[in-house]
């Protein structure tokens, strides 16, 4: 069976973005009848991240490498991803993603940060060696309680690019 796998670089635990990107993983799931695996809060190991080696980061990389497809979200901060996030993602070599399908997600707070998650978390992901075959969702921040809306229009657009990947995974498994 395929799984999907939920990365949050949100410092904040249990945050809006979370809450955005298990929704696009839970809509995932029931269109294609993959897996949720258990969401990775980095908020929840923010602690841990800059200790070399740590059990416990190293099995949530693990968790990650593992997954037919991967949800990265995070918060726009300054234009960009969180610091949070990057630190993780920092403790792969290039194309350690390879395999995997992500899918970039970026809460931004207005219009203007829209082009943040294809100009910034497309090329980290791509770097790291995974596939990125549909558009990053720009979810605004705001219209949380939308979420499940806004995530079935987004996906209606992009599920043709996303179907493979798992469809790819059941055959493999």
């Amino acid at each position: 069976m395929s799984s999907i796998v939920v990365l949050v670089g949100n410092p904040q635990p249990s945050s809006r973005t979370r809450l955005v990107a298990e929704e696009v993983a839970r809509q995932l799931a029931a269109r294609s009848g993959a897996e949720v695996e258990p969401t990775i809060d980095l908020a929840d190991v923010a602690d841990r991240l800059f200790r070399f080696p740590d059990e416990t980061v190293d099995a949530l990389l693990q968790r990650v490498t593992a997954a037919d497809v991967l949800v990265v979200a995070s918060p726009t901060y300054k234009a960009t991803y969180t610091g949070l996030l990057k630190s993780f993602l920092d403790r792969y070599g290039a194309n350690a993603l390879a395999g995997v399908t992500a899918v970039p997600l970026l809460t931004i707070g207005g219009p203007a940060h829209a082009l943040a998650v294809e100009h910034a978390l497309r090329p980290l992901l791509v770097e790291l060696g995974a596939s990125t075959p549909t558009r990053g969702l720009a979810f605004p921040a705001g219209e949380v309680e939308r979420r499940s809306e806004l995530a079935s229009a987004w996906l209606d657009a992009e599920w043709h690019r996303l179907a493979p990947a798992l469809d790819s995974a059941r055959v493999d498994a």
